[in-house]
């Protein structure tokens, strides 16, 4: 089997796609993702101030309006290595930001990003993409581009702790979820690999414990019971 955390292979697989993700990913998780998105972002704060915005790993854009209602007088980057993903959200970032958002195509891991940077960092959804090695470049990164007391707020859907919620969670990503991709988009295989990039990712827990090493105060949050887990906090 390919290294499923390879570039590549995540940057094929986002790219295969980009055309049905802000669709499925309501759809894995009975419509919460659009709540949870909410709650992970108001972690961040609301400003009036002209503060430098970066959302990470930006897909489709799902987290743009939240944050420009937040923050509207600040100036916005969104980034994501994925072209198709780029090139699919571009109009909604014109919309969204009034041709104002400087939409970048690169890999987080390996960015041309200014140091000190930014004031608010926001990520949904991307975590599990990631293993343990990366995770750290990640952290290291983030700690890297985000001004001293910069903010920052990551969302990841999660194994929940509870057994009576894991297992039919896990039923419903790992066979309802191929099936309904191969019904509405006719590609199931992606969709597999949802449910096993949540299963090896587990919870937010160990990127807590991994932020914490690199100059970050770090706080976890749980969404529906574990079904979702998060990590905010600021740079030090």
């Amino acid at each position: 089997m390919n290294n499923i955390y390879e570039p590549k292979f995540v940057k094929q697989l986002f790219n295969q796609m980009s055309g049905s993700y802000e669709r499925m990913n309501y759809i894995t998780s009975f419509g919460f993702s659009i709540r949870w998105r909410r709650q992970f972002l108001n972690k961040l704060g609301k400003s009036e101030q002209n503060l430098n915005v970066i959302d990470l790993l930006s897909g489709l854009g799902e987290n743009w309006a939240y944050l420009k209602q937040n923050f509207p007088n600040s100036t916005f980057s969104a980034l994501d290595f994925s072209e198709k993903m780029i090139a699919q959200s571009k109009n909604k970032g014109n919309k969204v930001f009034n041709n104002q958002l400087n939409l970048l195509c690169e890999d987080i891991l390996q960015n041309n990003l200014e140091t000190n940077s930014f004031d608010i960092i926001s990520c949904a959804y991307g975590l599990k993409t990631f293993n343990e090695q990366q995770l750290e470049i990640l952290a290291k990164e983030i700690s890297r581009i985000l001004k001293p007391n910069g903010k920052f707020s990551f969302v990841e859907v999660s194994k929940p702790k509870n057994k009576f919620l894991y297992y039919p969670y896990q039923f419903y990503l790992s066979k309802m979820i191929p099936v309904l991709g191969k019904l509405f988009l006719g590609n199931p295989s992606d969709y597999k690999m949802l449910w096993i990039y949540t299963e090896n990712f587990g919870n937010c827990d160990h990127v807590k414990e991994i932020f914490n090493r690199h100059n970050l105060k770090v706080k976890s949050e749980n969404y529906f019971h574990g079904c979702a887990t998060g990590v905010y906090g600021t740079k030090s």
